[in-house]
């Protein structure tokens, strides 16, 4: 019987070691595989659509981007990116502020500080369609505000917001902002939750005023985290579809329609395949300027860490 040496059982058991590291990416490799090829060939797929003749259906045939100028000749286009830019900007800013507020306050060990972490993260849990019927119910003339108002007796009470087209795109900034400070409050708190205490030892003892120190000291610590913050909410409103459709529909007129509106409608209802595809491909460059800037300043910030620990 052959006796096992000591360098043979070290290969066996380096050999397992390297077995045992290997096996998650050896069980997640076909799930990212499959992934990647399902969004990069599609993604494809979609530029290929968009430089073709395609109507109702695919058309392989190749016309250039003639159809990305009709899409930038049509004023509804135009309008739904302008609408686009100041939802996002709104939306972002509000979230962040709200969520920012919210985190400061729950930061000061409040009494019941899990029930109103809840209460705050509520929203977050309900679906875009849902919330947007909800707050169509709240700002609806006939079903809302104002008609509790005239219940009430007031009848030159005023609450259309929902039906102005001067306004309405601001009833989707509200309701979006009330789904998402949640979000950004429950970032933010962490944040706050990992700054040193010997910081704000250091403000307090130096005569610094609680609001100075937020000021500061302890936000412009995690503004790592706002950036976070920052690119997942521009994501969310990049992507706005279900949100206005359940809110507005898209109007009055185009007052609140989104570039997803758009895409959805010409490739869904007037059979414009190739237009819609441009549409879609123009959604996709608005990711790319968001994510493609945070993955290089996400890269950079690991190398730096990392040749700071090494």
């Amino acid at each position: 019987m052959q006796a096992h040496t000591p360098n043979s059982q070290t290969s066996q058991a380096s050999l397992g070691q390297r077995l045992a590291n290997l096996t998650p990416q050896m069980v997640l490799a076909p799930t990212i595989f499959l992934a990647f090829a399902y969004v990069v060939g599609f993604s494809i797929w979609t530029i290929w659509i968009s430089l073709s003749t395609s109507t109702l259906l695919p058309d392989p045939t190749y016309q250039g981007f003639e159809e990305y100028a009709k899409l930038w000749g049509s004023k509804r286009w135009t309008v739904a990116y302008q609408n686009l830019f100041v939802f996002g900007a709104l939306y972002v800013v509000g979230s962040l502020a709200a969520g920012t507020v919210l985190a400061v306050l729950i930061d000061q060990r409040v009494k019941f500080e899990a029930v109103w972490r809840t209460i705050y993260l509520y929203p977050l849990a309900i679906s875009f369609i849902v919330t947007g019927t909800v707050w169509r119910w709240i700002f609806h003339p006939n079903t809302g505000v104002e008609r509790a108002l005239h219940d009430m007796g007031w009848l030159a009470a005023k609450f259309d917001w929902i039906t102005d087209r001067d306004l309405a795109l601001y009833v989707v900034v509200i309701t979006g902002m009330w789904h998402a400070s949640g979000f950004a409050m429950a970032l933010i708190l962490a944040g706050l939750r990992s700054v040193d205490g010997d910081l704000v030892k250091a403000a307090q003892i130096d005569g610094a005023s609680m609001p100075r120190i937020y000021r500061k000291v302890v936000l412009p610590t995690i503004w790592p985290i706002f950036i976070a913050v920052t690119v997942v909410l521009l994501q969310f409103a990049i992507k706005t579809y279900d949100l206005v459709v359940a809110l507005t529909q898209g109007g009055p007129g185009v007052a609140t329609t989104v570039p997803a509106i758009v895409v959805y409608d010409l490739m869904f209802q007037r059979g414009q395949i190739a237009q819609g595809a441009a549409a879609a491909v123009m959604i996709l460059v608005a990711l790319a300027f968001v994510l493609v800037p945070y993955a290089l300043w996400s890269a950079w910030q690991s190398r730096k860490e990392g040749a700071r620990h090494g």
